[in-house]
């Protein structure tokens, strides 16, 4: 599948996140240590789906850590114990089979143009995914943030944390934890807040339910 007309991703990125890079960089730090990390053991290899400036695979603690995006950006961002798959993840990805732990994605899957893609990599996801394996997906859930969502010119995708679940059942997946409202819906434009506020928001479900408009889905490999 060749989609020659996507908006040009490197040009989309530079122009949205030009100057924030430290800041969402310590954002993830926090977000990697104090809530992702659960479910990465140091011994996993960990693949994260649409990596762009790598600031989840850079900072998650695993054995080996693998970055799958075409950005053009991602290998010159990427820490030197990542190893970087450059390619379109609508093509046969260049990943051995079963030799994964988790897969973790955070706003990706709505950049994909059609649902069939997103079949198509959730079926890469469980090819290379070990028995037992988890995929952790992140994303806008547009039962919450409709009235924003469509303000990303590369957004085509429009998903909810239960038709994510939904579609990765089909795909082989159990839901482990869904979590309708996590995050809130963009860091663009905004300054993040102090480290300490974030640390407290990860321990304060009810603040998830007032302010967060992305879903946080684990599912596993059946």
């Amino acid at each position: 599948m060749h989609h020659e007309q996507r908006p040009d991703v490197e040009s989309i990125y530079t122009q949205r996140f030009s100057g924030s890079e430290a800041q969402r960089d310590r954002v993830w730090q926090i977000l990697t240590r104090h809530y992702f990390q659960r479910w990465i053991a140091s011994t996993d290899t960990v693949l994260d789906l649409g990596a762009g400036y790598c600031e989840f695979i850079n900072n998650i603690q695993a054995a080996r850590k693998i970055a799958v995006d075409l950005n053009p950006v991602t290998p010159l961002k990427a820490a030197p114990n990542v190893t970087v798959v450059s390619q379109d993840v609508t093509t046969a990805w260049q990943v051995e089979t079963q030799s994964v732990d988790v897969v973790f994605t955070s706003n990706f899957f709505e950049h994909l143009p059609t649902k069939q893609d997103l079949v198509y990599c959730l079926s890469e996801i469980h090819r290379v995914l070990r028995p037992n394996g988890l995929l952790l997906a992140l994303g806008p859930n547009i039962r919450f943030c409709s009235d924003l969502y469509w303000d990303f010119f590369d957004h085509y995708l429009p998903l909810s944390e239960r038709s994510l679940v939904e579609a990765a059942g089909i795909a082989g997946f159990s839901p482990d934890r869904v979590i309708p409202r996590f995050l809130p819906f963009t860091m663009q434009g905004k300054a993040p807040p102090p480290s300490s506020l974030i640390r407290l928001y990860l321990l304060l479900p009810l603040a998830w339910r007032l302010l967060g408009k992305q879903f946080f889905v684990v599912v596993r490999k059946r």
